[in-house]
């Protein structure tokens, strides 16, 4: 487990592929919006805890992977 302390960071090293997986409790919109579009074009997968779509203008819990183990941090963090 590895924590850089910027959530779009973070986000970024998942969609570069240095992290398979993020996830944190509670980020504000401007903690993770940027890593978002990086993580999407570079083919990852970005969800709230419960699987549900991320509103950006919303707070709360992300959970960012590589796309290929999203279902298992899923289960892992249920």
């Amino acid at each position: 487990m590895r924590r850089s302390g910027s959530a779009a960071l973070d986000i970024a090293y998942v969609a570069c592929g240095r992290l398979d997986g993020f996830f944190e409790l509670n980020l504000q919109p401007w903690d993770y919006d940027a890593g978002i579009i990086i993580l999407k074009e570079a083919g990852g997968r970005i969800t709230r805890f419960s699987g549900e779509e991320i509103n950006v203008l919303k707070q709360g819990s992300v959970l960012a992977s590589n796309g290929l183990i999203h279902e298992q941090l899923q289960n892992i963090i249920r």
